[in-house]
């Protein structure tokens, strides 16, 4: 009997995968994908703004909406949410579709009037003002939730939330003050589309959600690295002395 190679017995596991069709072209993509992640792998274009890979996807913004199945029996769903099947047909860019997002855009003009990005993703979809009542003109929050969820499911600290109800509702730390459990990390306002959530950095503080984080600077070159008590939190989660935190990527 021949020898073989350890690389030849130890086969890697096979990954299972359907086929469907994404705007008549047939595309292959894992079991687990969904619509949008096997769109997007494929360079196919889905607008969306509160999806993000690194976190679960819950379908607010329902932008990314699309049209599944066949003529007559056709239907809309969250592209982020829905999951591929077998011989699934689905449309991105339909007229359905299109119609969808341009109501989706107008009341996300009427939500955040003052937010830039939703204004230049109105007009590309060749919507430039809405229907619907504008309550405050300066207003930038789209209420996506990536900033509270990212908070929570990766950065484990839970420092803000969503609070009241629709008209009212809004993102705010508890009771609407300087929240204890906040890190400075500033998660959330690097993953916020809209850019609403005031950040700033000068003279070594970081200053966020009414609070000011002293930054550490790199015990080597100097620079500063993150606030002191990201740091901290970053040591409970490790286990590892806090001064191991204290030394810049860079001088590593």
């Amino acid at each position: 009997m021949p020898s073989r190679k350890i690389a030849d017995l130890v086969k890697p596991p096979t990954i299972e995968e359907v086929g469907l069709y994404i705007n008549d072209e047939f595309i292959r993509a894992p079991v687990e994908f969904t619509i949008l992640q096997t769109a997007r792998a494929n360079g196919i274009d889905i607008p969306t703004l509160c999806y993000h890979r690194d976190l679960p996807s819950e379908g607010h913004c329902r932008l990314c909406m699309v049209e599944i199945g066949e003529p007559p029996r056709t239907r809309l769903v969250n592209s982020c949410t829905y999951p591929v099947e077998a011989n699934l047909k689905v449309q991105t860019h339909s007229e359905k579709v299109l119609q969808a997002r341009r109501m989706v855009l107008e009341l996300l003009m009427a939500q955040a009037p003052a937010a830039e990005l939703i204004r230049d993703l109105a007009a590309q979809h060749g919507v430039y003002e809405t229907r619907f009542h504008i309550e405050d003109p300066e207003e930038r929050c789209i209420l996506c939730g990536l900033c509270v969820r990212t908070c929570a499911e990766i950065v484990g600290v839970s420092a803000i939330s969503m609070i009241n109800r629709t008209p009212e509702k809004q993102v705010a730390t508890p009771f609407k003050e300087a929240s204890e459990a906040c890190i400075g990390c500033g998660s959330c306002a690097f993953i916020c589309p809209t850019n609403v959530i005031p950040y700033t950095e000068k003279d070594g503080i970081r200053t966020i959600w009414g609070r000011d984080f002293e930054l550490q600077a790199c015990t080597v070159c100097g620079n500063y690295i993150e606030p002191k008590a990201q740091l901290e939190h970053w040591a409970e989660i490790t286990g590892d002395p806090v001064e191991t935190f204290f030394v810049c990527r860079d001088c590593r």
